[in-house]
């Protein structure tokens, strides 16, 4: 199919040379061709590794002590919970990422359309531009503390604003250089992470009363159901960027392999984060309702090692920005910036530096806050993941699967341009989904009409908005692509073998 002239707009500001050659990516959101998919799924491993290197981890952990009355027991299994299910859909939808070669914003216009994608996509990039800011926020928090330690220098407004600016240029810098230094970063703090996440853990086996962390009575049933919920709602973020990661796969890397890799190397992290955070809170309850998320550890750990291990958490924090940026830039050319990639990551950073002021010079409370947007956070993203979710179990023999030529064209003639440029059963499921997951939300910003049912006090508003955006889209009319047959539906295929 021929490209049109919006698609040659589109791709103008697109490098035509192998985006994966040079250290500075210059690919676009262009899927990638064969010859270029050189990547390999171990990958994956410290990519998710370092997307989960964050200290609200910690306050999470905590909060699940003190907030949700858990004891250490029922944590672990808040946490494992949290990893499996949501890096499990990580790592499932992203096998589309090697399918199509293409970012998940991308390849989301082949579900929703040429057009219906903005609606979706807007809401995406609007959740992404919160989880940046909340991230600048708490590496800016980990700086400000470290120069407290080291130097005794305390904070104040024009530390801040300087503080917040640095962090954010450091994420801009790393995100705009592209996948093949963000695998390097990544490496590298994997292994210095787990370094000091170990000397960390030896100090709290040795110094923390555990007649008191196994004493506390068990907490209720609906509040680890909540619990699992609110550490879920991180990685149920990373979903539509997965197959960003996984795109210069080639098609013969294995999607089981995918998606064990992604579970494990988010659960790595996951699991003793949450549950040290979970320790920390049994002799120092005050740490769930600290005015940061980070000053904390140097009341609980001595200097020489709270030093250090801030140092390894702001590296960690930081590319976990970048890698969210990375994706931004993508989600941000899907949306019609006539930017290159790297440029247009600046849109998310100039962004993420406005909220983070806000966040840390006017809000009262950081934790309110934070668990009010991860509550938010996970509802939107829910809604698409149904969606996408059943239209790439459809595409998953190889004639129908994502074509790299129609995904770039934006034009009439495109085959996902659908009707009006809309794929209506999918704005549809994904319209119903949305509201009926707020409808169950209960935050502090706002209150739902069906917050009060079991749904909504066992904190399963974002389960909810998954299925029911899932099961509206496949029971809709199997959607017919411009200039082809419908994708066939699995009763129509269990009906076409049965035949045979």
């Amino acid at each position: 199919m021929a490209p049109t002239m919006d698609n040659a707009a589109e791709g103008a500001n697109v490098s035509s040379t192998d985006g994966a050659a040079s250290a500075i990516e210059t690919r676009g959101i262009e899927p990638v061709p064969d010859h270029e998919r050189h990547g390999r799924v171990r990958e994956l491993f410290p990519t998710w590794v370092a997307a989960n290197i964050s200290v609200l981890l910690l306050t999470m952990g905590a909060a699940l002590i003190v907030f949700n009355s858990l004891n250490f027991w029922q944590v672990l299994i808040v946490a494992a919970c949290a990893a499996l299910v949501s890096f499990g859909l990580v790592g499932v939808l992203s096998v589309s990422g090697k399918w199509g070669g293409a970012p998940g914003a991308m390849l989301s216009r082949a579900t929703f359309g040429v057009r219906g994608n903005l609606f979706p996509g807007a809401i995406l990039w609007v959740a992404r531009f919160g989880w940046e800011t909340i991230n600048a926020v708490t590496g800016a928090y980990a700086v400000l503390t470290v120069l407290d330690l080291v130097f005794g220098v305390k904070s104040n407004t024009a530390l801040i604003v300087v503080t917040l600016l640095a962090f954010v240029a450091c994420t801009f810098l790393v995100s705009g250089m592209g996948r093949k230094a963000l695998n390097v970063c990544n490496t590298y703090s994997t292994y210095l992470f787990g370094v000091f996440s170990v000397l960390v853990l030896g100090y709290l086996i040795a110094n923390i009363k555990w007649d008191e962390v196994f004493s506390k009575p068990a907490g209720t049933t609906a509040m680890m159901v909540a619990g699992i919920g609110t550490i879920a709602a991180g990685g149920i973020s990373w979903v539509p960027t997965g197959p960003d990661f996984t795109r210069y796969l080639p098609h013969a890397a294995s999607g089981k392999k995918i998606v064990g890799t992604t579970i494990s190397g988010a659960g790595l992290v996951m699991v003793p984060m949450v549950l040290m955070g979970a320790v920390m809170a049994v002799s120092t309850p005050d740490l769930a309702e600290a005015p940061d998320p980070v000053s904390f550890l140097g009341d609980i750990l001595p200097i020489w090692l709270a030093v250090p291990y801030l140092i390894t958490a702001i590296v960690g924090m930081l590319l976990i920005n970048s890698l969210s940026m990375y994706s931004a830039g993508f989600t941000a050319q899907t949306m019609g910036v006539k930017l290159p990639r790297a440029m247009a990551v600046s849109i998310n950073a100039v962004i993420s530096l406005v909220g983070g002021l806000l966040l840390m010079l006017v809000a009262k409370s950081f934790l309110s806050s934070f668990i009010t947007f991860l509550i938010l956070l996970a509802v939107s993203f829910s809604a698409w993941i149904g969606v996408y979710a059943v239209d790439m179990f459809r595409r998953r023999s190889r004639a129908v699967r994502y074509d790299p030529e129609a995904l770039m064209d934006t034009g009439r003639t495109s085959r996902y341009w659908y009707t009006g440029g809309f794929c209506w059963q999918a704005m549809t499921a994904w319209g119903v989904a949305l509201i009926a997951g707020l409808c169950f939300t209960d935050c502090a910003w706002f209150t739902g009409p069906l917050a009060t049912t079991f749904i909504g006090k066992y904190g399963l508003g974002w389960a909810a908005t998954i299925v029911i955006s899932a099961i509206a889209m496949a029971v809709l009319p199997t959607p017919r692509e411009n200039g082809t047959a419908p994708v066939p539906s699995q009763r129509e295929e269990e009906r076409q073998k049965a035949a045979v």
